[in-house]
Protein backbone atom coordinates (compact mmCIF):
# COMPACT_ATOMS: atom_id res chain seq x y z
CA UNK A 1 0.00 0.00 0.00
CA UNK A 2 2.63 2.77 0.68
CA UNK A 3 4.40 1.36 -2.37
CA UNK A 4 1.21 2.39 -4.42
CA UNK A 5 0.93 5.74 -2.23
CA UNK A 6 4.10 7.21 -3.21
CA UNK A 7 3.15 6.46 -6.78
CA UNK A 8 0.38 8.20 -6.51
CA UNK A 9 2.01 11.11 -4.40
CA UNK A 10 4.36 11.14 -7.61
CA UNK A 11 1.83 11.40 -9.93
CA UNK A 12 -0.19 14.14 -7.81
CA UNK A 13 3.29 16.27 -7.22
CA UNK A 14 3.62 16.01 -11.27
CA UNK A 15 0.30 16.87 -12.14
CA UNK A 16 -0.72 19.66 -9.51
CA UNK A 17 2.93 21.40 -8.97
CA UNK A 18 5.15 20.65 -11.73
CA UNK A 19 3.14 20.74 -14.81
CA UNK A 20 0.35 23.66 -13.26
CA UNK A 21 3.85 25.41 -12.03
CA UNK A 22 4.84 25.66 -15.61
CA UNK A 23 1.91 26.72 -17.56
CA UNK A 24 1.65 29.79 -14.75
CA UNK A 25 4.82 30.68 -15.97
CA UNK A 26 4.04 30.02 -19.42
CA UNK A 27 0.96 32.44 -19.38
CA UNK A 28 2.92 34.72 -17.53
CA UNK A 29 0.56 34.52 -14.54
CA UNK A 30 1.16 36.09 -11.23
CA UNK A 31 1.72 33.29 -8.50
CA UNK A 32 4.06 32.29 -5.48
CA UNK A 33 6.03 29.45 -5.74
CA UNK A 34 4.96 26.51 -4.39
CA UNK A 35 8.04 23.61 -2.67
CA UNK A 36 7.23 20.22 -2.24
CA UNK A 37 8.73 17.40 -1.64
CA UNK A 38 9.96 15.63 -4.33
CA UNK A 39 9.57 11.54 -3.36
CA UNK A 40 11.38 10.12 -7.05
CA UNK A 41 14.21 9.14 -4.73
CA UNK A 42 12.18 7.24 -2.54
CA UNK A 43 10.61 5.57 -6.02
CA UNK A 44 13.74 5.23 -7.35
CA UNK A 45 14.37 3.00 -4.45
CA UNK A 46 12.03 0.61 -5.10
CA UNK A 47 11.83 0.22 -8.62
CA UNK A 48 14.85 0.98 -10.71
CA UNK A 49 17.43 -1.55 -11.29
CA UNK A 50 19.20 -3.24 -8.52
CA UNK A 51 16.04 -1.65 -6.36
CA UNK A 52 14.26 -3.08 -4.05
CA UNK A 53 11.49 -5.18 -6.14
CA UNK A 54 14.60 -5.97 -8.41
CA UNK A 55 17.05 -7.52 -5.98
CA UNK A 56 13.45 -9.25 -4.75
CA UNK A 57 13.14 -10.65 -8.06
CA UNK A 58 16.29 -11.98 -8.20
CA UNK A 59 16.69 -13.55 -4.81
CA UNK A 60 12.91 -15.62 -6.29
CA UNK A 61 15.44 -17.11 -9.36
CA UNK A 62 17.75 -18.44 -7.34
CA UNK A 63 17.32 -21.99 -6.25
CA UNK A 64 18.68 -21.62 -2.31
CA UNK A 65 17.12 -17.93 -2.31
CA UNK A 66 16.22 -16.75 0.94
CA UNK A 67 15.24 -14.01 3.18
CA UNK A 68 18.33 -13.43 4.37
CA UNK A 69 20.00 -12.97 1.52
CA UNK A 70 17.78 -10.92 0.43
CA UNK A 71 18.24 -8.75 3.40
CA UNK A 72 22.13 -8.82 3.00
CA UNK A 73 21.77 -7.84 -0.20
CA UNK A 74 19.88 -4.91 0.38
CA UNK A 75 21.84 -4.06 3.02
CA UNK A 76 25.21 -3.59 1.08
CA UNK A 77 23.56 -1.90 -1.81
CA UNK A 78 21.19 0.44 -0.39
CA UNK A 79 22.74 0.92 3.32
CA UNK A 80 23.94 4.73 2.50
CA UNK A 81 20.71 5.45 0.58
CA UNK A 82 18.76 8.63 2.48
CA UNK A 83 15.71 6.63 2.67
CA UNK A 84 16.64 3.05 3.52
CA UNK A 85 16.70 2.38 7.33
CA UNK A 86 18.66 -0.34 8.00
CA UNK A 87 17.40 -1.97 11.07
CA UNK A 88 19.69 -3.59 13.30
CA UNK A 89 16.67 -4.18 16.50
CA UNK A 90 16.70 -8.02 15.61
CA UNK A 91 19.92 -9.22 14.39
CA UNK A 92 19.96 -7.31 10.69
CA UNK A 93 16.46 -9.14 10.68
CA UNK A 94 14.12 -6.08 9.11
CA UNK A 95 14.80 -3.06 6.87
CA UNK A 96 12.68 0.19 6.06
CA UNK A 97 12.34 2.83 3.62
CA UNK A 98 11.51 6.55 4.43
CA UNK A 99 8.95 7.59 2.76
CA UNK A 100 6.90 10.70 2.61
CA UNK A 101 3.13 9.11 1.46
Amino acid sequence: INYANEKLQKQFNTVIFEIEQKEYEKEGIDWSKIEFNDNQPCLDLIEKKMGILSLLDEECRFPRGSDKSFLTKLHQKHEKHAFYKKENRTAHSMFGISHYA
